[in-house]
């Protein structure tokens, strides 16, 4: 089939299921292009969930189509790829979380919104990127469990000196595999750029950051500074909604092959209009995990 026809297709039976295409900042340009809304996994779950819509088809990774269903337990969520896994989101299981609580029973536990929902069952208070700082002041405790990515827990450290902030270490092994030699190259080629990094990279190439954000972060830093050229610390893909919203604007990356997300790019347009044409492939929680997962995402949503 072709695209024009592929798309076109796609369009016609989102409309006859009533569903809402969301992309995350991370997949492939023809997704991003087609969804009916783009950005971070929490903040479109969120979206969605004040729709009318019947039918949610999350292009994005597992935890994030997870994410949707806590959120909108009455509607179906589709994953227009089965195997669709987040590596950090892999590296942490409930028992470590338990062993974690019982080794420090009065520290909150404070859950990455990029985790699976059993892991958001056990714990506290989510966090996201952009907000993990402002959840970790405003709780009052002098010691805090952060999970799972530690590059995440290191940053929010250096705002909050008088507390202990305890890390699991996971990380996103894109993020994580940015060095600052590579950011110090880029910086040596594009003088007059400006590095803005994603508080997932490790904490020497957050030394030479200019700015720390979230994708949805970068996008509202690249519209508002002045500035004409950036360097950006996250996955590739950010770089098409960036050029696309600010196309006077030039956008670079220290290092375009190391820092792909594989499961990201693996959604297309031929498995999402199977995805509505089939209705495969459907996210399933226990009830009981929906509702404490839930509590955790609430108690954030309450306190920022």
């Amino acid at each position: 089939m072709k695209k024009e026809k592929l798309i076109e297709k796609i369009l016609e039976l989102k409309r006859k299921r009533k569903a809402i295409i969301l992309a995350h900042n991370y997949q492939p340009p023809e997704i991003q292009d087609i969804a009916d809304l783009r950005g971070d996994s929490l903040e479109l779950s969120l979206k969605a969930s004040k729709t009318d819509t019947e039918i949610i088809v999350f292009c994005g990774v597992i935890f994030m189509a997870e994410t949707a269903k806590i959120v909108s337990p009455k509607k179906k969520v589709l994953l227009p790829v089965k195997d669709v896994p987040c590596e950090m989101a892999n590296m942490i299981n409930v028992e470590d979380v338990l062993a974690l609580k019982a080794k420090y029973p009065d520290a909150p536990v404070v859950t990455y919104v990029n985790s699976y929902a059993e892991i958001k069952a056990v714990s506290d208070v989510c966090c996201t990127s952009a907000n993990a700082v402002k959840v970790a002041g405003i709780l009052p405790d002098k010691k805090i469990i952060m999970i799972p990515d530690m590059n995440l827990a290191r940053y929010t450290q250096r705002f909050y000196p008088e507390k202990e902030i305890i890390y699991f270490e996971g990380f996103c092994p894109f993020h994580h595999l940015l060095t600052p030699e590579e950011v110090i190259k880029a910086k040596k080629k594009h003088p007059n750029a400006i590095f803005i990094a994603h508080p997932e990279c490790r904490p020497e190439v957050i030394d030479l950051a200019d700015y720390v954000a979230s994708t949805s972060g970068m996008l509202k830093l690249a519209k508002k500074l002045p500035n004409k050229e950036f360097i950006i610390g996250t996955e590739i893909g950010l770089l098409y909604p960036l050029s696309k919203e600010n196309p006077d604007k030039k956008f670079y990356h220290p290092s375009p092959e190391k820092m792909v997300c594989s499961s990201m790019k693996k959604i297309t347009l031929e498995n999402l209009f199977n995805a509505l044409e089939n209705l495969e492939f459907e996210v399933t929680l226990n009830e009981e995990v929906i509702e404490k997962a839930y509590s955790a995402v609430k108690k954030m949503l309450e306190i920022v």
